[in-house]
């Protein structure tokens, strides 16, 4: 089966999962970390609620009985691949959305006047900024831990951090630059010793290793759905059945009270298929077959740039799908440009034309210069050998070139 330059020339291993058109267009794509293209067959599962199925799930005639039906099967979807029960699924418009419904939640509800919240330095901005925003408005006390060079948090520290006026920990799963995972469980049974609750943004762990809710011992959860091959403007946030937050959106009672708002069906409908879907691909064995991959794109890179290449972010706590490296003497950002035919990410972030250092690169203790040599490579569900073998091939070019 062949495909335009740049597309999926097979299907991975996995059965069943379509050749998507959108892939076959363009570069090789290797920023999946970034966004995910929308599977086909969630589009599929969608498309019937943006044109039959138009009715308000909350009202009490025959038009109203699919959407509510939907939403409800949606909802026991996302629950399924968590672990968690079908309750304790808040749909929400985006993963900064869910990240603001827990922290601002958990802290209001709190009661306390000046509330003591934990995170560390490598969080989403959506938890920082959240962080920040309270710390500002409300009075809260904000604690920021440091990483190590992995970019792994240190349990002791949070140990150390803890008091009795802390509210909320809030540490992601998975970096999204690194992929380096945390030691959830860890953290979140130090911070119920202390009596506070747990936050996890889990935007990049979702879907791509198995999550448990029950037994990572969170309180709330992230997921969003543009990580996981459904449309932006999906997330959804896991609620323990007993943790109280105050409402993000006030208004009617939809969401448990906490979002009010007529519900979006068809994108809850597409979260809820791209939930099970990944639930089908763990269960397949996709993540080993997407390391398989990130290794081998590791491989390459090493023989082609001899003594260059510099992992960034641990060896074994990391995604499966996350290669973040710098090669000495090349800025990241010059050579993606140069080479041409691949669609990642760099370890800097532009502003009016000047390149500064990833500030999780840059949190992790990296020299600037590393950082700025930084490649993120981030693979996926129709991320191919012979794409990798591309993608070297215009890395190697493009380095020559410079």
């Amino acid at each position: 089966m062949s495909a335009a330059p740049g597309g999926p020339d097979v299907l991975p291993a996995i059965g069943g999962i379509p050749p998507h058109p959108g892939l076959a267009r363009g570069p090789v794509y290797l920023d999946y970390n970034a966004t995910t293209p929308v599977d086909p067959r969630v589009a599929e599962a969608m498309l019937p609620h943006l044109t039959d199925f138009f009715g308000n799930p909350s009202s009490s005639h025959p038009f109203s009985e699919a959407p509510r039906q939907a939403l409800a099967e949606a909802r026991t979807q996302v629950a399924g691949l968590l672990g968690a029960r079908p309750g304790e699924i808040v749909f929400t418009a985006s993963g900064s959305e869910a990240d603001l419904l827990a922290l601002r939640g958990a802290v209001l509800a709190s009661g306390r006047s000046r509330p003591h919240m934990i995170t560390q330095a490598t969080e989403h901005p959506a938890v920082l900024e959240t962080c920040r925003a309270l710390e500002r408005l409300h009075g809260a006390r904000v604690t920021v831990l440091p990483v190590d060079g992995h970019g792994l948090v240190d349990p002791a520290a949070l140990a150390g951090a803890l008091t009795d006026d802390t509210v909320l920990v809030s540490v992601m799963a998975a970096n999204n630059e690194t992929g380096a995972l945390q030691p959830i469980t860890e953290l979140a049974a130090l911070a119920h010793e202390h009596g506070a609750l747990f936050h996890c943004d889990a935007a990049q762990a979702v879907g791509k290793i198995p999550i448990d809710v029950e037994a990572l011992g969170v309180d709330l959860l992230t997921v969003v759905g543009h990580k996981m091959y459904a449309p932006k403007g999906a997330a959804a946030l896991y609620v323990r059945d007993d943790v109280r937050l105050e409402p993000v959106v006030y208004g009617g009672g939809q969401e448990h009270g906490l979002r009010a708002g007529t519900e979006n069906v068809a994108l809850a409908v597409a979260l809820g298929a791209a939930a099970r879907i990944a639930t089908e691909e763990l269960i397949a064995g996709g993540p080993a077959r997407v390391a398989a991959l990130r290794d081998d794109l590791h491989a390459r890179l090493v023989a082609a740039f001899p003594g260059r290449v510099h992992l960034n972010g641990p060896v074994r706590e990391r995604l499966p799908n996350t290669l973040n490296v710098s090669i000495d003497g090349v800025l990241g950002h010059e050579l993606l440009a140069a080479a041409g035919g691949i669609a990642a990410s760099t370890g800097s972030a532009c502003h009016s034309g000047a390149h500064s250092p990833s500030p999780i690169l840059t949190a992790m203790g990296l020299e600037p210069a590393r950082a700025l040599g930084a490649l993120r490579l981030s693979l996926g569900r129709w991320t191919t050998s012979a794409e990798i073998e591309t993608a070297v091939t215009a890395l190697t070019e493009g380095a020559a070139a410079l």
